[in-house]
């Protein structure tokens, strides 16, 4: 599923990209086919149309006159309208294939152009400039105004030391929030740094430059001095290359120290390309002629590509994080993480120059591709920084066991989640913006890009659906799991091996399985409509088409409705709940599941019953508020009663002191006499009142104690036999076959009686 989802965002990624440019098309290449003139309409609209021309033809029109004429121009508008889109689609289609490669190739074409031009704009600037002693003055300003601004900022730096300075830190102790605290701190006092050396120079210059030097100096301090040293700190912040103890990313100290290297070089680059852009512009030489721009982003790509291929291992361990519950799917994200970037870092210059055939410079002005670069770079950070906010932001586990357990993780896969869906929503929504994918821009766009528009507003749909979907299953899962916890049912263990009849879950516990499922089905239904309709799909037949299925179930399937409005009733009966040991009409076993239509028994020796709600007439519940085990003990005639009474008492308080045992008891083990005499002995029985589900180990240990105690006091218990009455031991002698095999027979049939009635107790 994760797997899914990462495909499906970067798909959505490109589809913003190439989108956009379909939103900015050149004047020139976006003009619309016109209707042909050849065609005669029988009515014809004068010309020019005003209110009086438009009443005097209707007052000369008949009804089908003019029923034909509104009928020539709804034909018309949508002969057009149908020529337009596919006038776009053709347009876009060119472009992206034709028109990149010449946006390739023009380049190639003009890279003598390329020096000559670059030149020409030096040659202006040095004679703007007043020539050498000029060029040598400014080179003097520079001097001047950045030596005062590195001690403006020098003193700003020693004045924050403190705040500067990470301090040691055991990394087993730090928390999270100490971390991001020190290093927000450390961050703030560097960013401030860069402004106060900024906006010294460019104070100070303004006072004391010439006003043909400032913008040069200016430009200087701003793109090729402030913006690296900025990237700088914020790889600081991040990497923390010299304190591995206050690092977010999971990497090694190598390549923290590598990632900050080449993020400044990155920095530099991206500065110089902004700065030589201006210079140029500003030097007779326009951005499009020499085309330098595009060998300053091919070299940038470059450059980032060799990067993710040379740390690719580096960039799968800053991926998949320190945190010890990665799932397979994760797992597998952060292995392809490099790749899918080297992929997108193709693709967006691609992307560039279908933009540039289109003649479209104003878009890559603000510079879309590289705010999309560095997004998606930081991509990990902001995975981590999810994953790193919910591993110390959940609410501590609830109870103890595997139930809550399982439930801690599940509550904290959900905010995961839920927290990347965030992510992701605001990265789409970020990258749109930078492409210039406003609602303005897509209104007035071709086909393509409303239809980029449509799987964008899809996407966010499903992703708004999804995010109820979680929080919906959180909160019913949260309460389930504590209710579970609080009633100490393990799901997965329960009466595995027992012999049923132990206490059942709460009654909320019963229906919220039942909720979930009503809740999230509902959900999907509904945000899986909404997002086909807003993408055009007609969800009227499929409206229709499940009231067909709905009237069909309630003629055809009286049976389900009895088995649904039975289940209902049954549950507001509180007739049973989940881990309850019942008996249906001779079939007995531990209440496991429960759906709309059924419920599954588990029988204490394995097998699973499934019975329908409708064909219940009545459940006997052996698990409900109490239970009285009464046991018989078959003594020989002739033993003394009250001896055996004293015996079961003693049992029964020696029992009501053990710590295994003694909350379980609700009235100790006791003698109830005499109960009857049968042709082995008599029947004395006993009996206990306790909590369900703790009786039969209960039993066990009475048993073993009556046992014990017996054999200390000289007791025995009756034992069945089958005795043979002859007149003499002579006359066994004088036994025929007959005789022997009666006897024979009389013994087998009460050894059958015996096993049968064991049989019977067993069950």
């Amino acid at each position: 599923m994760l797997r899914l989802r990462c495909m499906t965002f970067f798909a959505l990624v490109l589809c913003v990209l190439f989108a956009s440019f379909l939103a900015h098309p050149a004047a020139s290449q976006t003009q619309l086919l016109a209707p042909s003139d050849t065609e005669q309409a029988p009515v014809t609209l004068p010309d020019p149309l005003t209110p009086e021309t438009a009443n005097a033809l209707l007052s000369r029109l008949s009804d089908a006159d003019v029923r034909a004429l509104l009928l020539q121009q709804l034909n018309a508008q949508a002969a057009a309208t149908l020529v337009n889109d596919e006038t776009a689609v053709n347009d876009f289609v060119y472009h992206a294939t034709t028109g990149a490669t010449q946006s390739i190739t023009v380049p190639i074409e003009r890279l003598p152009l390329l020096f000559s031009e670059q030149g020409r704009a030096f040659s202006n600037f040095f004679a703007s400039v007043g020539g050498a002693t000029g060029l040598l003055s400014l080179l003097g300003y520079m001097i001047v105004v950045f030596g005062v601004a590195a001690v403006a900022e020098l003193i700003f730096r020693r004045l924050t030391r403190d705040w500067r300075i990470l301090p040691p830190a055991d990394p087993e102790n730090i928390t999270l929030r100490e971390t991001i605290q020190l290093l927000v701190q450390r961050l703030t006092t560097q960013v401030v740094a860069v402004v106060v050396f900024v906006l010294t120079a460019r104070t100070f210059g303004k006072a004391i430059l010439p006003e043909t030097f400032f913008p040069v100096v200016q430009m200087v301090g701003i793109y090729l001095i402030g913006f690296p040293r900025f990237m700088l700190a914020i790889a600081f912040f991040f990497f923390a290359p010299m304190n591995p103890e206050y690092r977010l990313l999971s990497v090694n100290t190598r390549a923290a120290r590598a990632f900050c290297f080449h993020q400044f070089w990155i920095a530099s680059l991206i500065g110089f390309s902004g700065a030589i852009t201006i210079f140029n512009a500003n030097n007779g030489v326009p951005p499009g002629e020499t085309r330098l721009g595009f060998w300053l982003n091919l070299a940038l790509h470059i450059y980032l590509i060799v990067i993710f291929w040379r740390y690719r291992s580096d960039g799968a361990a800053m991926m998949r994080g320190s945190d010890p519950d990665v799932t397979p799917a994760e797992d597998f994200v952060a292995r392809s993480y490099p790749y899918a970037n080297i992929f997108i870092f193709v693709a967006v210059w691609w992307v560039i120059n279908i933009v540039v055939s289109y003649g479209n410079f104003e878009l890559l002005a603000s510079a879309p591709h590289y705010k999309t670069m560095i997004l998606l770079m930081f991509a990990p950070a902001m995975d981590t920084a999810i994953r790193g906010l919910v591993r110390h932001l959940t609410p501590a586990m609830t109870g103890e066991g595997p139930v809550a357990e399982r439930a801690y993780y599940a509550t904290k896969r959900a905010y995961i989640r839920i927290g990347r869906v965030v992510i992701f929503a605001v990265v789409v929504l970020s990258i749109a913006e930078f492409w210039g994918m406003s609602a303005t821009a897509i209104a007035t766009a071709g086909v393509g890009a409303r239809f980029a528009a449509s799987i964008i507003e899809f996407l966010i749909i499903m992703s708004i659906g999804y995010l109820l979907y979680e929080a919906v299953s959180l909160l019913i899962n949260r309460k389930l799991a504590a209710e579970m916890t609080a009633s100490g049912i393990d799901p997965d263990t329960a009466d595995v091996g027992g012999d049923g009849g132990g206490a059942g879950g709460s009654r909320l516990s019963t229906v919220l399985p039942l909720i979930l499922l009503v809740a999230r089905s509902f959900i999907v239904v509904l945000f899986l409509l909404l997002g086909l309709s807003n993408i055009g799909v007609d969800t009227t037949p499929l409206l229709a088409g499940a009231s067909i299925v709905g009237l069909a179930i309630g003629f055809g399937a009286q049976k389900l409705v009895t088995d649904v409005v039975s289940g209902v009733f049954f549950l507001i009966d509180d007739a049973f709940r989940t881990g309850e040991y019942v008996e249906v009409e001779g079939t007995m076993g531990t209440v496991e599941k429960i759906s709309i239509r059924s419920m599954q028994l588990r029988h204490h020796k394995g097998p699973v019953h499934t019975i329908p709600y409708g064909e219940i007439p009545k459940i006997t519940n052996f698990s409900r508020d109490w239970v009285i085990m009464k046991l018989r003990f078959t003594v020989p005639f002739g033993t003394d009663p009250n001896k055996v009474k004293k015996i079961f008492k003693r049992i029964g308080q020696e029992m009501l002191e053990m710590e295994e045992f003694k909350d379980d008891f609700l009235q100790p083990f006791k003698s109830q006499g005499v109960l009857e005499v049968d042709d082995v002995g008599m029947v004395i029985r006993g009996k206990f009142m306790c909590k369900p589900g703790t009786q039969f180990m209960i039993r066990k240990e009475i048993f073993n104690r009556v046992n014990a105690a017996f054999e200390e006091n000289g007791l025995e218990f009756a034992r069945r036999e089958v005795r043979v009455a002859l007149p003499s031991m002579e006359t066994a002698h004088d036994l025929t076959p007959e005789d022997t095999a009666a006897i024979s027979a009389a013994a087998t049939q009460a050894a059958q009686t015996q096993l049968e009635d064991t049989a019977k107790d067993d069950r």
